[in-house]
């Protein structure tokens, strides 16, 4: 499952979902909770299960639900049941315990085994859970993180400069979350970029996503997922230099330091050289 980008969209907007449909994002994340009025749940429920009965499905589906700890979950779940998403993105969640809940409540209902999306940074006794999730990782299909929902339940007056860097709590609770993914072993999906118009600083905030180990990103809106796509999918020249660095060491069998380009390349280069070509053949295989 390749998910570069990820995109929100409003469960009770069925004329938005008919447009993401077709922009490009990797996913759709078909949003029952922060997205919708109290009010516009049942319509929510009733326009995702549409949107999850069509046939073929082109675009992987996962749905946002309401968080386990009130009966707005049950209620999601039964409604989107017989649609089966592709993966449930689950809010509020406090390490595996949590997992484990919401896929007993999956199997309690008779669904097939999908995959989870914990959101796992959003409550104070979220953070001190990330390192769980390797306990449950056969159940996730990611880990990823939000800086939105946290500074209100600490009380804090926001995440971010002035400049949109976040302040040094997020930052520890960004890195917190990267390693957890990857101690779990499954892909870092850094969270949204609010400022949807600037199209040149979501570009930037996902660079540095990938430069620093995320695998993807969510997106709050259809021209993010561009740029999103973009920075992390890998250049002509990382393709290259990737490519020279498995022949290098594929030429030169059981030598564990070589020289390339004047720079020393070793076990760590090639493993990084291998992602990088898996993340293009995925990306060809997707054209295709």
């Amino acid at each position: 499952m390749r998910l570069r980008s990820l995109l929100f969209v409003p469960g009770d907007r069925p004329d938005r979902i008919e447009k993401a449909l077709g922009c490009g994002a990797d996913a759709l994340i078909l949003d029952l909770e922060d997205a919708v009025a109290p009010g516009n749940k049942d319509k929510a429920r009733a326009a995702v299960a549409a949107c999850l009965a069509r046939t073929p499905r082109t675009t992987t589906v996962f749905c946002r639900i309401n968080p386990l700890d009130g009966p707005l979950a049950e209620q999601d779940l039964a409604a989107i049941g017989s649609g089966r998403p592709d993966g449930i993105v689950l809010p509020k969640a406090e390490g595996a315990a949590c997992v484990r809940t919401l896929v007993g409540k999956l199997d309690a209902g008779g669904w097939s085994r999908v995959p989870v999306l914990p959101i796992a940074t959003e409550t104070p006794k979220a953070v001190f859970g990330l390192g769980s999730y390797s306990e449950v990782s056969d159940l996730l299909c990611g880990l990823t993180w939000g800086a939105e929902d946290l500074p209100a339940a600490i009380g804090a007056s926001a995440s971010r400069e002035v400049d949109g860097s976040y302040t040094p709590p997020y930052e520890v609770v960004r890195t917190l979350a990267l390693m957890a993914a990857h101690a779990a072993g499954v892909p870092a999906i850094e969270t949204v970029y609010p400022a949807f118009r600037d199209l040149s600083g979501v570009r930037a905030y996902a660079r540095r996503g990938r430069r620093d180990g995320f695998g993807g990103m969510m997106a709050i809106h259809p021209d993010q997922v561009g740029p999103i796509n973009e920075a992390f999918s890998p250049t002509p020249d990382e393709l290259e230099h990737a490519r020279r660095v498995v022949e290098l060491f594929e030429t030169n069998p059981g030598v564990g330091t070589l020289a390339l380009d004047g720079r020393m390349v070793d076990a760590p280069h090639l493993s990084q050289a291998r992602r990088i070509l898996a993340m293009g053949s995925e990306a060809a295989h997707s054209k295709s």
